[in-house]
């Protein structure tokens, strides 16, 4: 019940703390000294249950009546600072258990498989638990003047409405109950369950290195600028997609009760594919892959707001646009090592950086996040949305239709036109990795020699 306004500026101001805090954690990963559970896993074991407290804490409706707008941007806050000490970690783990391009690349394939069905296993707990509570819709009085019968109607409408609404925020605590349950369980699977192998690991630095220095080594990197700055766009098309397609489909569709099946068509269809741009990215090439997978969604987003309401062809839709999820999710996270590795040789005598980059890149999936939920809720605000109605203006279906179609086929064309410029094709990849492994072997002959030398001389 808070007013749009205040939550758009929540989102902002949290997007911008996580400006600081994501290069800030990934700084002080790569300075964390080894231990019997790794580098990185002990940021993933103590950050959880701290994290799942301020996700509980995020869905609780204090009993203050002012200061609701200070309570939800401080745990707010405190929330993406946490995820910020899991995720940064636990993507980098990528990284640090095998330095062979095929494995690291099999094994973000299954990263992003799981994670999006974790994505939809999320929304199907958020939806089915919520959804058995869901507050009734106003119905907005046509005439400015009332009889006393249909004052009274309203009144028990209101009472209703009231009593719904208690039942709604007791919906979301449980739901974010089972979830946080769900975040333990998993952490505890990969504290157990996965080892970072030391010698795969290349954050050994004989000289530390400043926070601004290695700031400005991977931001002077061409090659992740223009990589970010693709997705960036890329990824923005498709949250807004995201965030908005459930009012799309209750409003401007008139699919009230459809959408939550609709988004679970979306997110099954992501999982289900991305299988397939494993074997496409092996097969074509991750370029290609981005090029076909992304632009793929463009002639359906335009079909679903040409076409008159269809509920086939929305089901059409979503599943098309889960297979563009699907690509948009895997082929960035895994671009990126290709991106490190061609780092490394560039700067053969800078190492620990990986954390930082992984890091930036953890922060532009949670920006493109906040800045579509920001857009978003500033957009439909100023086009007179009406909370919990059950119709609304025209101009809040013009805006929807720009947001879930116009606006993402803009996006995501810009975006592959930035990545154009992207430098790492396959054939940069294979003289990359021929060249790493040389320079491993030359440092493992010169160890070797030095090692001998040494036993010669005691």
């Amino acid at each position: 019940q808070l007013d749009p306004f205040y939550a758009s500026i929540i989102l902002f101001v949290g997007r911008a703390w996580d400006a600081i805090t994501d290069p800030m954690v990934g700084f002080f990963i790569s300075k964390t000294p080894w231990t019997r559970f790794g580098r990185l896993m002990p940021w993933i074991i103590f950050s959880t249950p701290f994290a799942v407290i301020s996700y509980f804490l995020i869905w609780f409706v204090p009993d203050i009546s002012r200061g609701q707008v200070m309570w939800y941007l401080i745990f707010y806050c405190i929330f993406q600072t946490l995820v910020t000490c899991f995720h940064v970690p636990y993507s980098a783990l990528t990284m640090f258990i095998s330095r062979e391009q095929s494995e690291r690349d099999s094994a973000t394939a299954y990263r992003m498989t799981v994670e999006v069905l974790g994505t939809v296993l999320g929304t199907a707990i958020q939806g089915q638990i919520v959804g058995k509570a869901v507050t009734p819709c106003i119905e907005n009085s046509p005439f400015p003047s009332e009889t006393n019968f249909s004052a009274a109607v309203r009144d028990v409408n209101m009472t209703h409405y009231v009593g719904s609404l208690a039942d709604t925020r007791n919906a979301y605590m449980v739901a974010a109950g089972v979830i946080g349950g769900l975040y333990i369980l998993c952490a505890v699977i990969l504290s157990v369950g996965v080892r970072e192998k030391r010698e795969s690991s290349e954050l050994q630095s004989d000289e530390p290195v400043s926070f601004f220095r290695g700031l400005k080594l991977v931001m002077n990197h061409g090659a992740y600028i223009k990589l970010i700055t693709g997705f960036l766009f890329t990824s923005l098309a498709f949250m807004l997609l995201e965030g908005n397609f459930a009012l799309f489909c209750t409003y401007t569709l008139g699919f009230r009760n459809e959408f939550q099946n609709i988004l679970l068509a979306i997110m099954l269809s992501a999982t289900l594919t991305i299988p397939f741009w494993q074997w496409f990215l092996t097969r074509f090439g991750k370029k290609t892959a981005v090029y076909v997978g992304i632009s793929s969604a463009v002639p359906f987003l335009i079909m679903v707001v040409v076409l008159d309401s269809n509920l086939i062809v929305t089901y059409i839709v979503a599943v098309a646009a889960g297979i563009s999820v699907a690509a948009a999710f895997l082929l960035p996270w895994s671009m990126l090592p290709d991106v490190i590795d061609d780092f490394k040789l560039q700067h053969p005598e800078s190492r620990g950086h990986e954390a930082i980059f992984f890091s930036f890149y953890v922060f532009f999936t949670k920006f493109t996040s906040g800045v579509s939920l920001g857009i978003s809720t500033l957009s439909l605000d100023f086009a007179g949305y009406q909370t919990r109605g059950c119709s609304q203006p025209s101009e809040v279906n013009i805006t929807l239709k720009l947001l879930v179609s116009a606006v993402p086929v803009g996006l995501i064309l810009l975006g592959l036109l930035l990545f154009k410029l992207y430098p790492i094709d396959e054939e940069k990849r294979r003289e990359n990795k021929k060249a790493l492994q040389d320079l491993r072997e030359e440092s493992n002959s010169s160890s070797e020699s030095d090692t001998t030398e040494l036993a010669n001389i005691v």
